[in-house]
């Protein structure tokens, strides 16, 4: 369940009482994580996709609690402007100018009380911020335009361009660093407040950063750039595979995980390893989506139009991981091994001891051996009905796109004879709870028993996405006792937790 999807009168999900109250329903379903998307800033380029961020290090604004500002005395009840919004869906178009207006008016309250110290200590202990700020102002000064249009001395990070812009856009820049003071702040209080409640956060980190990102600006060297336009020479995504016959061209820079110039490397890894901190300094537990990527990854060249005509490249592999625990400590890493994986992929996941993911959705083939069957499952795993990227569980039965012979085997494998849609869902939920692995992790959409009009993603497609929002009357106490029950049922409550599991 993402934050943005979380119920709440302000139109998209936030980090004030609604967070709270969904930790809430956790503990008291006897729940033990919550699972989310990226927490990064998302714009409308990119169709508000978590995964094409401005920032891989920032937090995304609109989910800054106006509940809150009024309860820390940033602002008054009277700065919040006249709003009507959907419970549904997050209306971005309605939703970002409305909190715009917020946030400004945060901005002007707390540079007329003459206090800056929680914003200047915020700086000093995010140095990925000075960027972020400086990025951010130059967009809007551009009309948000890509940073590899912008001017030469600019885009190109001239030392003199970038010592103007900045006394130029002084208050721009300090504007947009304090929108990640006050992210940061309620996050740390939510996830506070997860911690007390026995809740651990799951966080995703997706393995590319976007390309018009204050990331990409900042570290050029880095990534597979064209030295003249700055603009990507081959990009990411994957082969054809389930979810998409042509592939998925996701259009992110590659890293020059080959290149031979220690310096590269050298920036590389550093690189990585403040976004792995800062990752870990905001949540418990981290998802690398596409960790495939990191043994070997689909290179597409820049210019073509899908991501059929790719090449594997090799990628960093073990070695990575040896080095950031070296310098991070242990990593409590989820790897999302979904997709085309090779015996080197799953060789190095097993190696790392991370726990991959069991998809319930994907074992219904017919074949006796498919490694998404409970029966198939080692223990250190997570098993999940489906994921934001698939049908619901009542979707994917519903569909005319999977076969009879699918929708029975699933239900026979939950020893469930009837042909009843409105009840697959629990079906799922009887095979993931009783099924070995060591972790369950269930969409909100398939424990309330939602279709596909609830569905949050639909893979390769730019628009209705990201939008789904869970309206309050839904999330019940009795909803809440029969989640308990099922975790009841088959020893997955916080006390009967094994001490092997991976995931602490």
């Amino acid at each position: 369940m993402h934050v943005s999807s979380l119920p709440g009168k302000y139109g998209i999900g936030d980090l004030g009482s609604s967070s709270r109250d969904f930790v809430n329903f956790l503990a008291a379903s006897g729940q033990t994580h919550w699972q989310i998307l990226p927490l990064a800033p998302v714009n409308q380029v990119f169709g508000h996709s978590p995964y094409m961020s401005s920032s891989a290090f920032a937090g995304n604004p609109l989910l800054i609690s106006p509940e809150l500002l009024i309860q820390d005395g940033r602002i008054q009840s009277s700065d919040i402007p006249p709003y009507e919004f959907s419970e549904y869906a997050v209306e971005f178009d309605k939703v970002m100018p409305w909190k715009k207006q917020i946030l400004a008016a945060t901005w002007r309250a707390f540079q007329a009380n003459g206090t800056r110290h929680n914003l200047e200590e915020f700086i000093k202990d995010n140095p990925w911020v000075k960027d972020y700020g400086l990025f951010m102002a130059l967009k809007h000064k551009f009309n948000q335009q890509a940073w590899f249009q912008w001017p030469s001395g600019l885009r190109r990070r001239d030392p003199d361009a970038l010592t103007e812009a900045e006394n130029q856009l002084q208050q721009e820049i300090r504007y947009f660093q304090f929108e990640q003071c006050l992210f940061f702040d309620q996050w740390r209080k939510i996830h506070e407040y997860a911690g007390k409640k026995g809740i651990q956060i799951i966080g995703d980190l997706p393995i590319y950063v976007g390309l018009d990102s204050a990331d990409v600006w900042a570290n050029q060297d880095i990534f597979e750039l064209d030295t003249k336009t700055c603009k990507p020479v081959n990009v990411a995504g994957v082969p054809p595979d389930y979810f998409s016959k042509n592939g998925q061209r996701w259009g992110n820079p590659l890293y020059r995980w080959n290149s031979k110039n220690s310096t590269t490397q050298k920036q590389l890894y550093e690189w990585w390893a403040l976004r792995l901190e800062m990752i870990f300094s905001t949540v418990d537990v981290i998802r690398i989506d596409h960790f495939r990527g990191f043994e070997s990854f689909w290179s597409v060249p820049a210019k073509e139009k899908n991501a059929i005509k790719g090449t594997w490249k090799k990628g960093p592999g073990k070695k990575f991981f040896q080095e950031m625990e070296k310098r991070l400590g242990s990593l409590p890493i989820i790897a999302e091994d979904l997709g085309i994986i090779t015996p080197a992929v799953e060789k190095l996941r097993e190696d790392l001891g991370y726990p991959g993911m069991k998809i319930l959705l994907f074992a219904f083939d017919a074949n006796p051996d498919n490694s998404y069957l409970p029966y198939n499952y080692e223990k250190n795993c997570v098993v999940y009905s489906g994921t934001h990227d698939n049908d619901t569980a009542v979707g994917w039965f519903l569909s005319p796109d999977v076969s009879t012979n699918a929708k029975t085997q699933a239900k026979h494998y939950a020893n469930c004879t009837d042909n009843e849609a409105s009840t697959f869902h629990r079906q799922m939920m009887y095979l993931a709870h009783s099924s070995t692995a060591n972790l369950a992790v269930l969409p909100m959409q398939d424990v309330l028993g939602f279709g596909n009009d609830c569905r949050m993603n639909t893979p390769s497609t730019a628009k209705g996405n990201w939008q789904w929002r869970c309206a309050e009357r839904f999330i019940t106490a009795e909803l809440a006792k029969q989640l308990l029950e099922s975790t009841r049922m088959f020893g997955r409550l916080p006390a009967a937790k094994k001490e092997d599991s991976r995931i602490k």
